[in-house]
Order: structure tokens, then C-alpha cells, then sequence
């Protein structure tokens, strides 16, 4: 039924700016341009990227019994996604994430809510079965689902589905590898952004660090997609590096850049695409993103995220 599984964090967004730094306390009211609630998450946002892309898409994860999870729910369904397996928890409240925006960067602020409490078991096996590819986002905010990722992913793969794997950030700041390795082992397509790519390896170029990724996972024949804002994207696989710029557009924010790039590299791979082209293709989608609030309002269309990419 599906070409696509997305795992991961669903959760409303509140994103206001673009925000003067540095922030200041002291109660001190300061008026910004912008405001929006939408729906937020890395791997909800990539959901609904994907769905506009033209894929058929299921989402697993959960939310709370409360305002907050309905409004998710009904945000991935406006947007084309399978819904069938979001958990309701019924003691832990949704997410909830406030994004302040400054150019093209942002402070982030998560209560997690029932994201810790988001397991493996959470995911309908028949549904891993039954998909082309499965996709899982911001690895570090839930551990239980960390912990059962890979089994998840062998069995995606032993049903013959490619993996992907974004990341995001570590709020503890521990990148921890006993976790994350047995994962990388079994991904197809391994998507950090610059930060997380360099906090990985601990190197200082993004080119070295994809590099480093790379010839580490290249036995598990793992290519490292490095997603790097307005420098545009590069591909590793051990040996060799391709590269695809960003496309020039009025940027509002860019927030759900990155996933808005997961869902194009997917996307685009599953409709064929050879590494560089699905490059490019993904390096426009997280482009196109960023014309509107929040992470889905300006998400393209397959025709107009090819279209703007030299043939």
C-alpha cells in the first residue's frame, strides 16, 4: 500500500522571527515580524515532504491524548499521510517545540513529552514489511526507539526495503556510537547536516568528516548524504564525493530544511534517480522549502522540484 515508512517525532511547532540576537531574560517583551503554529517534528515534516512529492506514505511514532496529538494527527492527514499507526500514549502529553528564527539559523526548545516512551514496539511489523523504504528521524530524542532501530531496520531490509537515517541534533551532546553504530550498519542512506556530520567525527572540514563517515561505514555499503544550508549538499560513499549546490531563493526560515531534503533524496531514489541527480533534487527540495514558515508550508511538488534542477 505504501512506498514509504517515516519513524520518528511528530509535534506542533510554534516558530517566531527572525529573532536580534543574543536573546534576553529580565522579562523584557520584544515584538518579532513573524509567528505561525504548524506542525513540526523532523520526521513528520519529512513525511508530509515526501507525500507532496508524490509517495505513498505511512507515519509510525506517537503522540499524546490531548489538543496537541490531535492537531498533529490531523496536520499529517491534510498533508496525505497514513496515520494508521501514530500511537496515542495515554499518560505522557505530545511534544511541544518553540523555533526562534535568526537568518538562516535557529534556537531550538523541546519538552519531550512522550517522545522518550516512543519504542520499537510502536511499529506494526506488517507495515515494515510492506514498504519500499523505511526512513527514521531525530534518533537521539528517543531512546527506546533508538535501542530497537536496527532490528527494525533488518527486518525492512530482509523484505528487500532500502533505510535511511536522519540524525538531528544530540541534546546531550554525547553523539554516543554504541548506539547509533549498529544502526549506521544496516542504513542505506545515512542523512546528517553539516554540525551533526563534524560532531560525529570530530573534524573540522565537512568534506573530510562525510569522507571519514563514509570509508567507517563503507563495508555495510552506507552512503553518507551531508546536508550543508546554503553551501548546498555532497554524497560520500569511501571513495568518492559528489556535490550539488543550493538554490538561490527568498529564504523566510529554515526550519524543516533538512527534512524537506530527506524526503527529496527518497524521493528521488525511488523513482530511480542516480546518486547525483537524486542529489540535486534533494539539494531543491530543502531549497524550495524555505520560501515559507515552518517546515511544510512551502514544501514543491515532484514536477516543480524537478523542474528546477538542470536537466
Amino acid at each position: 500500500m505504501f512506498d514509504l515508512l517515516v519513524i520518528g517525532d511528530a509535534n506542533p511547532d510554534v516558530v517566531v522571527g527572525p529573532v536580534d540576537q543574543p536573546i534576553v531574560f529580565g522579562q523584557r517583551e520584544r515584538l518579532v515580524p513573524h509567528g505561525s503554529l504548524v506542525l513540526g517534528g523532523s520526521a513528520s515534516i519529512m513525511a508530509c515532504g515526501a507525500a507532496r512529492l508524490g509517495l505513498r506514505v505511512a507515519f509510525a511514532g506517537r503522540v499524546g491524548d490531548d489538543p496537541a496529538g490531535d492537531f498533529v494527527r490531523t496536520a499529517l492527514s491534510d498533508r496525505g499521510v497514513n496515520v494508521d499507526a501514530l500511537a496515542v500514549d495515554p499518560s505522557l502529553p505530545t511534544p511541544l517545540t518553540t523555533i526562534l528564527t535568526s537568518g538562516d539559523d535557529r534556537a531550538i526548545l523541546t519538552s519531550p513529552g512522550c517522545l522518550p516512551s516512543t519504542s520499537a514496539e510502536d511499529v506494526p511489523r506488517t507495515l515494515i514489511r510492506s514498504v519500499r523504504h523505511v526512513h527514521a528521524g531525530s534518533f537521539y530524542l528517543m531512546p527506546e526507539l533508538a535501542a530497537g532501530l536496527a532490528g527494525i531496520f533488518k527486518e525492512a531490509k530482509a523484505a528487500k526495503a532500502t533505510t535511511s537515517l536522519d540524525p538531528n541534533d544530540d541534546p546531550a551532546g554525547k553523539w554516543d556510537r554504541m548506539v547509533l553504530d549498529p544502526v549506521l550498519r544496516v542504513t542505506d542512506y545515512f542523512l546528517p547536516n553539516a554540525a551533526e556530520a563534524l560532531a560525529l567525527t570530530g573534524h573540522h572540514s565537512v568534506e573530510d568528516a562525510a569522507g571519514i563517515l563514509a570509508r567507517r561505514l563503507a563495508r555495510g555499503g552506507t552512503l553518507v548524504v551531508v546536508k550543508n544550508g546554503s553551501q548546498g549538499a555532497l554524497a560520500h560513499n569511501g571513495s568518492k564525493v559528489i556535490t550539488a549546490p543550493a538554490l538561490k531563493v527568498d529564504t523566510v526560515d529554515a526550519v524543516g530544511a533538512g527534512d524537506s531534503f530527506d524526503a527529496g533524496w527518497v524521493a528521488a531514489v525511488l523513482n530511480g534517480s542516480k546518486p547525483d541527480r537524486a542529489l540535486a533534487i534533494a539539494a531543491a527540495c530543502g531549497s524550495l522549502s524555505t520560501r515559507g514558515a515552518g517546515g511544510t508550508a512551502a514544501q514543491p511538488s515532484w514536477d516543480e522540484a524537478i523542474g528546477s534542477v538542470t536537466p
